[in-house]
């Protein structure tokens, strides 16, 4: 069951993808398997709402990088043509994942005490 609804995530994107409900469902997974060991109380309202946004930031930043499925596959910039290969240019400001969410994602999770890690620099 995914920790957000298809509405809030048409509310925080402003459009509804046509797989919304499966982007939902992976990025809910990965908010599960980053909090696997965690013990908490997952009818607290402050545990919900972490939980929903954490899911959602995830569904929002594998469509930024290019995650259509939010399987972890992002598009590639460049091709190659037999011998000759072009890349695209790496932004300066590259997101970060940790283990299997974005940055923002694992922020919400760690503000809410869900991490069992104190704040992280990097």
């Amino acid at each position: 069951m995914a920790y957000a609804t298809v509405v809030q995530l048409n509310e925080k994107l402003g459009r509804t993808p046509v797989n919304a409900q499966q982007l939902l469902d992976r990025a809910s997974r990965d908010v599960d398997r980053a909090l696997l060991c965690t013990v908490y109380d997952p009818e607290a309202p402050d545990v919900v709402t972490a939980l929903r946004e954490a899911t959602l930031e995830q569904v929002a930043a594998n469509l930024d990088q290019g995650d259509i499925t939010g399987s972890g596959g992002t598009r590639r910039g460049g091709f190659s043509i037999g011998r000759l290969a072009v890349q695209a240019s790496a932004k300066d400001d590259k997101p970060v994942k940790i283990g299997s969410l974005w940055e923002q994602a694992w922020d919400i999770l760690q503000s809410a005490g869900l991490t069992g890690h104190g704040p992280q620099s990097r």
